[in-house]
């Protein structure tokens, strides 16, 4: 038998650092795909924090349909085994290294497999779940208990944000950025100054929004340093039978108000391809007919993906 070369090294003696770089160009589906069982070396460098501070599940989609009745959707349980079998890989490799959770917005997450998740990345502190059908009072606030390092939600509109809003008031003390992906209504804009007092940074774009909820906002939140509603369809309400109408340009009263902001970011232009999409989808924005990774941007920085 012939002696093996000396100087050939063997892909479990390469250098772990230079493992986790590769690895680093992996995506979420390469990474679960059982390269953690090559061997120990690899093992070691699969489980590198470097690799788990984000948890990127966008390019991950659910096969469901929408049906009539809460929660609005089926999601077949082929789709719902591949979440729960690449959940359960990454949060035992990443050993509660997360930080950043993200979710695509049609992945549609089960109390389950929310819950699970929640209990194994506490050291959380931004999270993008841009879908809730199927997660329930119960199981939202359950792992909102669970992230008390939370600083950032980007969630959907729903009917009732009292209790998840005072959830995060009660447990997430550094929280401070706000995305709400549909429209803010006067309820929703009541809640946040009701809880979220403190927060900082809001963003409300491609959506409806009513001129008496953007001055609550305004007069309410006093410590908002950021709000964006680029690319909103701004209304007013009026005296029958007008009842309301469109604002196509922002009262300088508004302006005033808003002038204490860091940034007040706005887009009314009616040659804007993202003004005219907010206007053709009447204020709740059909993701899946545009571009991938449309849904991701956001004029705000720290809020872009």
């Amino acid at each position: 038998m012939e002696d093996k070369d000396p100087n050939i090294r063997r892909w479990e003696d390469l250098d772990i650092d230079i493992l986790v770089k590769i690895f680093q160009l992996l995506d979420i589906f390469e990474l679960t795909s059982g390269i953690s069982r090559v061997c120990s070396a690899w093992r070691m460098a699969c489980c590198d924090p470097l690799l788990w501070k984000t948890l990127d599940l966008s390019m991950l989609r659910s096969n469901f349909i929408k049906i009539p009745l809460e929660p609005y959707v089926y999601v077949d349980e082929r789709s719902d085994r591949t979440l729960t079998r690449i959940l359960k890989i990454s949060l035992s490799l990443s050993r509660q290294s997360i930080m950043t959770l993200i979710f695509h917005f049609n992945l549609y997450a089960s109390d389950e497999q929310l819950t699970y998740t929640a209990e194994r990345c506490p050291r959380l502190k931004r999270l993008v779940l841009p879908a809730w059908n199927r997660i329930k009072k119960t199981g939202m606030c359950k792992a909102i208990r669970c992230w008390e390092e939370l600083e950032s939600l980007t969630m959907p509109s729903i009917a009732n944000p009292p209790y998840i809003l005072e959830e995060i008031s009660t447990n997430c003390k550094n929280f401070s950025e706000l995305k709400i992906m549909g429209p803010c209504d006067i309820f929703f804009a009541s809640s946040l100054a009701a809880f979220l007092p403190n927060l900082r940074v809001l963003s409300l774009r491609c959506s409806i929004l009513y001129t008496d909820v953007l001055i609550l906002i305004l007069d309410s939140l006093q410590n908002l340093e950021v709000l964006n509603i680029s690319h909103c369809i701004l209304m007013e309400v009026l005296p029958a039978p007008q009842h309301k109408k469109i604002v196509k340009e922002i009262d300088v009263s508004i302006r005033q108000k808003a002038s204490r902001l860091r940034e007040f970011l706005t887009c009314m232009d009616d040659n804007c391809v993202m003004c005219q999409r907010t206007r053709t989808d009447e204020g709740l924005v059909r993701w899946y007919k545009y571009e991938e990774g449309l849904w991701k941007k956001d004029e705000v920085r720290s809020l872009t993906l």
